[in-house]
Order: structure tokens, then C-alpha cells, then sequence
């Protein structure tokens, strides 16, 4: 199969029977072999009926529905799962993602032997509020990605080589960051396409809201930290925890030793306690050694979390 196109949805009703003509006309001008996965994370308009009713039509047509809203990370995880064609394309369902795109990413992919080919919505028609906070973000995400040659992380309309979908794992709110997660599994070969973005036709946007940014800023830094530490925790809270623990106890030695030449001296000694500074060492010691332990556990806890992606889908067509 040349191409699965994965299209995660949350109350698209409308927009889903032209979206679905389009893809097709354009699959068939160009004589691809396809299927169309739609993935319904948990709408509540009549988005899953729409789906059946063309699914039923057509059998290059399947479908997922989650049992409630997960979100757009999950959606993607689950269509990754599912994708069988050699090239793996990703739109969102509200039309502002053009089918026309899919021919040239899909050349991009199998004959300039990009790993993934990211859309790059250069004119956008969307507020000042929304564009000015995403290059902000965008900028941010370059710089502690290395991924240098990319304006827009977050554009929905994106192409893989199978093999990228089925080694990454997309998590929480992490498909912000797919080509990150990319380059951090070996797919280092990473393109970018400028695409057409289309006004919104109907209702309004799902998947996102104002605090995308805040989230979109602290999920790049936990899987900044999981890139880096993420398999060894111990080489960071441990060396940590090692130098606050040895700066504690070189603080309560000195601390000791002020004391032991006043009585070598003849002199009065002040009582260890009442000095702040015995307290500071001490307090130093106690973190130290507990940041020791929290990354030896850590190196016992990494990578076991089996439940991280297990969501409840209630049908499948």
C-alpha cells in the first residue's frame, strides 16, 4: 500500500464528507493505493456516524473511536498503530489542510529519502494572538531540538516513512514535538515543505487553546530532560545529590573543626548548634542524599511504564 492517510478529529461532522471527497479525488488522479484512517477521539456531535456511513461505502475507509476525549497525541498514537502504507500522511479534519499537498510529500518522501517531511504554513489566516505565540514557541523548539531547518513543529499536515511512525511513541501532548521524537529515535533525515493553509469552514478550532502554549513549553522541556537523562537519571540527581552532600559535609566539618580549636585553645567554644550555618551543612546533607535516591530509583523506574498508552477505543470499522 503506498499511502495511510491518519486524520485525528473531535466534532468535525461537517467538514468530514468533503474532506473525504477531496483525499479521494486526489488519490485518484495520481493512481495511489490508500486507506483513510479516521480517528474519533470522543466527539459528541455526529462525527462517528458520518464515519460509518462512509466507511460503509468504501473499504480503503477505517475508523477509530476513542470512548472519551484523550486528545490529539493519543489519536495519533493509536493511527500509527493502525497505518499499513509505506508512507504515513497526518491532516487535521477541519479543511484548513490541503489533500493537494499529499502528492508532492509522498515523492518528497520516497524519492529525496526524507525520514519526515513537516508542513510549513508560511501564510497563515489565523490571529495575531495565535501566530505570534507560535513563533515564539517554534523558535524555542529549534533551539533545544537542533532541528534548525523547521518553522512550524505543530503543523498537523506531516509525512513519514513507515518505519519512523512505528518506532516513536507519541505521548500526552507530545505530538507538538514529533519531529523531536523523531530525531531523538535515529530519523535524523527531516524536511520541510511550505503548504497552503485554508481559513477554517466550519465552527472552531479543537484541538488546542491558550494554555497549548504553557503545556507546549513544559512538555518540550520534559522531553528535553527525558532526551537527555531520561535512561540515565542517576548521571544527573546523582552527581547532583553527590556535590550537595559533599558541599553539607565539608560545611559541617569546618563547623567541627572551629569548635575543636577552641578547645585546643582553652578557649570558650560556642555550642555547634547555635551556629546557622551547622543547620545549612545539615539541611545540604539531607537533600543530597535524598536526590541520590530519587535517581537510583529513577534508573529502576525508567522505561516500565506499560500503561502509558493504553486507552479505551470502543469500536473499530
Amino acid at each position: 500500500m503506498d499511502i495511510s492517510v491518519i486524520i485525528p478529529l473531535y466534532n468535525e461532522a461537517e467538514s468530514l464528507p468533503e474532506l473525504y471527497a477531496w483525499i479521494t479525488r486526489v488519490m485518484a488522479e495520481h493512481g495511489y493505493s490508500y486507506e483513510i484512517i479516521f480517528v474519533n477521539d470522543g466527539s459528541t456531535d455526529d462525527s462517528w456516524n458520518v464515519i460509518e456511513g462512509i466507511a460503509a461505502k468504501d473499504g480503503q475507509v477505517h475508523g477509530i473511536k476513542f470512548r472519551r476525549n484523550y486528545g490529539k497525541s493519543p489519536a495519533l498514537h493509536c493511527g500509527f498503530a493502525a497505518a499499513q502504507g509505506d508512507v504515513v500522511i497526518t491532516m487535521d479534519a477541519d479543511l484548513q489542510d490541503s489533500p493537494d499537498e499529499i502528492p508532492e510529500l509522498y515523492r518528497m518522501i520516497t524519492e529525496e529519502h526524507y525520514d519526515l517531511v513537516s508542513g510549513y504554513k508560511q501564510k497563515r489566516y489565523d490571529p495575531l494572538s495565535k501566530t505570534l505565540p507560535t513563533k515564539l514557541f517554534n523558535a524555542t523548539a529549534r533551539r533545544v531540538s537542533g532541528i534548525r531547518n523547521l518553522h512550524d513543529f505543530n503543523c498537523g499536515l506531516k509525512a513519514y516513512r513507515r518505519d519512523v511512525v512505528k518506532n516513536i511513541e507519541v505521548f500526552g501532548e507530545m505530538h507538538r514535538y514529533i519531529p523531536y521524537l523523531a530525531k531523538s529515535a535515529g530519523f535524523d533525515r527531516i524536511g520541510e515543505k511550505v503548504v497552503h493553509h485554508q481559513a477554517r469552514k466550519f465552527g472552531n478550532t479543537k484541538f488546542g487553546g491558550l494554555n497549548r502554549f504553557v503545556n507546549g513549553y513544559l512538555d518540550l522541556l520534559t522531553l528535553w530532560f527525558l532526551n537527555s537523562f531520561g535512561l540515565k537519571p542517576m548521571h544527573v540527581f546523582g552527581f547532583l545529590g553527590s556535590l550537595m552532600f559533599a558541599f553539607g559535609f565539608i560545611a559541617c566539618a569546618v563547623v567541627g573543626g572551629i569548635k575543636l580549636v577552641h578547645i585546643c585553645e582553652g578557649t570558650p567554644a560556642p555550642l555547634v548548634t547555635s551556629s546557622p550555618y551547622f543547620y545549612i551543612a545539615l539541611t545540604m546533607m539531607i537533600l543530597g542524599t535524598q536526590l541520590f535516591v530519587a535517581g537510583f530509583l529513577g534508573e529502576l523506574v525508567s522505561r516500565n511504564a506499560q500503561e502509558r498508552n493504553n486507552y479505551q477505543i470502543e469500536k473499530t470499522i
